[in-house]
């Protein structure tokens, strides 16, 4: 589809949601921009005349613009999966990998790190109903890793501990309870309500751990396991893992608990005080120079407080993940329309300010925004929408790198809504494509010329990442350089 003008989607959205983002928010927002996405840079570079003309062109972002990449080979025909590969490395600088344990070793024992044919293109190009297969949106990894890897972009790994029983643990973990139990234990996973936990709910910690000590130590013998064993396999391949996923909530409860074998967890039983002994593992056997995250949908004070924790405890903890899903396509209606401040400009600055607390770099790592079911205007909400969250996002000093999360319509986790992508299922791009495409690749690459002076000194100001440096010599001769602004 056709890039509309920024003018004509503005006009998508009611005079009341225009005065929260209004010129005086708009500019403050580019001020910022300047302030903290670029930097002076003075190279001096060997073979460049005084006074040479010198092309600066920026090759790549310091930034992370990243999405999922959970839907490799899995579009259904080779044009659209290759619309989808190309996107990365070019507009996406950073994918993120799935290595949900249920699909990722649905047989204990048996991880799905190689591919076999039911991963290929070939298999899913026969599908006919690609959301019914169990490993949708789960591709094996190692080929995605090498993808990643051809492509020169940024690899992070997710997630490698979650609590959730419905999208992270396998059947055969829960099959180690004892047989009797087995039936008892529900598990089923509401995020208004949490789970059912009736069973073990009238019994501590301690005594969860005397009535069930084979299964207590297999859990916390299985959590470590698979962070090392997929650590010892990638070693220091992934540039960053999230560590622990979605924990603030059982930190906020009072259910992590120093010294317990068990964790009585909102989703059920967790290993004990498994967010701390998972990023010390972590930190045990990855190299020093891979990042390790915690990720978080809960933005509250209990996140900023758990991750101050752990850091006092001796966690190696280098960025916070900070997700934001507006699943709900009313509620960006009711953005457009200016009955909710959700995501405004001030809610957003309060929540960031809360979180940075913390000291540490903040990874907007999940972000969903849907396209509202009112045709051309509901693509023009999600596109201005989308530019105004991005603009603010880039704008914040903490701020290290954005990931939108289902890049393509109709290729989410079942519940999650159909039009949230920024392609439709045939991969024609959506406004939101267009909107972010002219941001990231356009308005915020440093394209300039300047003179080079004594000695070959190159000054200029721009955003911060690669650039290539072009001029010609004395000969007449094009000669070129690389340097990175940081």
């Amino acid at each position: 589809m056709k890039a509309r003008s920024i003018e004509e989607q503005n006009n998508a959205m009611s005079e009341a949601y225009w005065k929260l983002w209004n010129p005086e928010e708009q500019a403050r927002i580019d001020r910022d921009i300047e302030a903290n996405r670029k930097a002076d840079g003075v190279f001096r570079v060997a073979g460049i005349p005084e006074g040479a003309d010198v092309k600066v062109e920026q090759t790549s972002h310091a930034f992370v613009f990243g999405a999922h990449i959970f839907n490799f080979d899995q579009l259904g025909s080779d044009e659209c999966n290759a619309k989808y590969k190309e996107l990365y490395g070019t507009l996406f600088n950073s994918a993120t990998i799935a290595f949900y344990w249920r699909c990722f070793e649905p047989e204990e024992g048996k991880p799905r790190f190689a591919a076999k044919f039911e991963d290929t293109a070939a298999y899913w190009n026969k599908v006919a109903e690609p959301k019914k297969e169990p490993h949708w949106r789960r591709p094996a990894t190692d080929p995605v890793v090498a993808f990643c890897k051809s492509k020169g972009i940024r690899l992070h790994g997710h997630t490698l501990t979650w609590g959730n029983y419905k999208w992270q643990y396998p059947d055969w973990v829960l099959d180690k309870l004892p047989a009797s139990l087995r039936a008892k234990f529900i598990t089923t996973q509401n995020h208004s309500e949490g789970p059912t936990r009736a069973l073990f709910d009238p019994f501590t910690p301690s005594e969860i751990e005397a009535m069930l000590p084979e299964f207590v130590d297999e859990l916390n013998l299985l959590m470590a396991k698979r962070i090392l064993e997929i650590a010892r396999h990638y070693k220091g391949t992934l540039d960053s893992w999230d560590i622990v996923n979605e924990s603030a909530s059982d930190f906020e409860k009072g259910l992590m608990i120093p010294g317990d074998g068990v964790c009585k967890s909102w989703y059920g039983l967790m290993p004990g005080d498994y967010t701390y002994r998972s990023f010390k593992i972590a930190d045990s056997i990855f190299p020093k120079g891979v990042k390790l995250n915690i990720n978080d949908y809960n933005l509250k004070e209990c996140y900023r407080d758990q991750t101050l924790d752990l850091l006092k405890r001796g966690c190696k903890i280098d960025i916070m993940g900070a997700q934001m899903h507006l699943f709900d396509p009313q509620s960006c209606l009711d953005i457009a329309d200016g009955k909710s401040e959700v995501q405004s400009p001030e809610s957003v600055r309060t929540t960031m300010e809360r979180i940075s607390q913390a000291g540490l770099p903040i990874h907007l790592s999940e972000i969903t925004i849907t396209a509202p079911p009112c045709g051309e205007r509901g693509e023009d909400i999600q596109a201005v929408i989308s530019r105004n969250l991005y603009r603010l996002w880039f704008s914040l000093s903490p701020m290290m790198g954005i990931t939108w999360w289902n890049v393509v319509d109709d290729c989410g986790a079942p519940g999650e809504p159909a039009v949230s992508g920024l392609f439709k299922r045939n991969m024609e791009p959506k406004q939101s494509f267009h909107a972010l495409d002219s941001l990231i690749r356009n308005e915020w690459m440093t394209r300039t010329s300047v003179r080079a002076g004594r000695g070959g000194e190159v000054a200029f100001r721009g955003f911060r990442g690669s650039y290539k440096l072009s001029w010609e010599d004395a000969a007449g001769k094009t000669c070129a350089a690389t340097v990175t602004l940081d």
